[in-house]
């Protein structure tokens, strides 16, 4: 489908066995375990275990999860996908997560972005739409800086930090891009 997305700071690649302990360290966060689903306390073993999901769901082609690598290190340091890919409605779900050392550098947007091109040039897909918690500012605040429009709120939704919070629908067509 592609070798790697290339990007100034990051690139977009597969993740390989050997890319666990560099998910674990990152990933192992509670923060961010709370702001995405991942298992808490996140182990190794759930790093081992999610390279294995990755791959198989790239061979049945219902997702395709990417490892945002450092380019300086070759390192992921974070993990950003597209899931419920849907060729017949052209749409798919995008969701992401970044270690906490690299907030705030502009890294997730480059990721989203790259991403983005991925999916409306490379898959064809028209609309790309995002989950997130209503209290996930930053993640809101990312979506709105990449054109992504809020368009719900499912209230209610889910539990973050042992609240019940709403859950916040984004979406963006491919001629908003």
């Amino acid at each position: 489908m592609y070798k790697k997305l290339i990007g100034q700071k990051i690139n977009l690649r597969k993740v390989v066995p050997s890319d666990a302990e560099s998910i674990y360290q990152n990933a192992k966060d509670k923060d961010i375990c709370l702001a995405v689903p991942l298992p808490m306390p996140y182990t190794l073993k759930s790093a081992q275990d999610y390279i294995k999901i990755c791959q198989d769901k790239w061979k049945n082609k219902n997702e395709a999860q990417l490892g945002i690598e450092d380019k300086d290190t070759g390192k992921i340091i974070g993990m950003i996908g597209l899931m419920n890919l849907d060729f017949k409605s052209k749409k798919a779900e995008v969701g992401y997560w970044l270690g906490k050392k690299y907030w705030g550098k502009g890294i997730a947007k480059e990721a989203l972005k790259l991403i983005l091109k991925f999916a409306f040039s490379n898959l064809k897909l028209n609309r790309i739409y995002a989950k997130v918690k209503s209290r996930n500012i930053p993640s809101s605040k990312l979506l709105e800086k990449c054109n992504f429009k809020l368009e719900g709120r499912l209230r209610k939704d889910g539990k973050f930090k042992g609240k019940w919070d709403d859950l916040l629908i984004f979406g963006i067509l491919k001629d908003e891009f």
